[in-house]
């Protein structure tokens, strides 16, 4: 939804704008081989999460010793990958995975699915949890605080990348992206806005959660409904994507869409939760 005309937009943008900083999203070139900023952002989040959890599997008795640890990091993650992946592919871009099938392992091009990356992050610990006879909500519970973590360092990435930016907007913090489907208008640093309360808020929220509550499920259900909260609010500054616009009244968007389902689960989970009284 934009408050502006595109003449408007462009007359404000040229009085205030911050250029998009030159960043090459390729961090480092050996000979054929380009290491993207993209790649690194996803080893980085995964490493520190990793730490925070061994952190948390140290300082506390729930049974998790480093190498439970390292096993449930590789199941989250491959999990997440693999579904934010196909969930991309599925959700947002259905037609071009059809006519270039093995574009879906191209990453360092951009293309997540965090809702597609929660189905797989979640069939992934439920394989985990089965096959170490672990209680479900439990693993859960302990994972998912370091997951803001990642998120923080994939929207750094996005922004890198020039992809999912914000609506046009006159705020003096808009940035000109260089990306030339962006249009030379000052937009909404979005994926910034996003590293901000999808990464840090969700972080403390979850920690401050996890510190205060015992009762298996609420960290988990706090999750799917405090990001389903956040990502639906971000939507109304972010530009939905090209190919699908808005899905209805010129402001729901697919991210919107897909969010309201975590957003009941969540809700669903912390009741259910909080009746069973069951404790980690």
């Amino acid at each position: 939804m934009h408050w502006f005309a595109r003449d408007d937009v462009v007359l404000i943008s040229a009085l205030a704008m911050i250029p998009f900083p030159n960043i090459d999203p390729v961090a480092i070139q050996l000979g054929p081989v380009a290491i993207h900023w993209y790649g690194i952002s996803y080893i980085i989040g995964i490493g520190l999460g990793w730490l925070a959890l061994q952190r948390s599997s140290d300082s506390s008795n729930l049974k998790w010793t480093r190498d439970d640890v390292a096993d449930v990091v590789f199941f989250a993650a491959i999990g997440g990958v693999l579904g934010g992946r196909i969930g991309y592919a599925l959700f947002y871009n259905f037609s071009d995975y059809v006519d270039d099938p093995l574009g879906i392992f191209a990453v360092w091009r951009g293309g997540m699915s965090f809702h597609g990356g929660v189905i797989g992050f979640i069939l992934a610990l439920a394989i985990f949890a089965k096959r170490r006879s672990r209680p479900f909500l439990a693993t859960t519970d302990f994972v998912v605080p370091a997951v803001p973590i990642g998120l923080f360092f994939g929207r750094i990435a996005n922004f890198v990348n020039q992809e999912l930016w914000g609506a046009p907007t006159s705020m003096p913090w808009g940035v000109v992206f260089t990306h030339p489907f962006a249009g030379g208008v000052a937009r909404h640093p979005s994926q910034l806005y996003e590293a901000a309360l999808e990464g840090v808020l969700l972080f403390v929220i979850l920690r401050v959660t996890a510190a205060r509550v015992s009762t298996t499920g609420v960290v988990s259900g706090t999750f799917l409904f405090a990001y389903g909260v956040l990502r639906a609010g971000i939507e109304f500054v972010r530009e939905p994507d090209q190919h699908i616009g808005y899905l209805a009244y010129g402001w729901v968007t697919m991210g919107q869409v897909l969010s309201l389902p975590m957003m009941v689960l969540g809700v669903l989970l912390i009741v259910v939760a909080r009746r069973r009284r069951t404790v980690n």
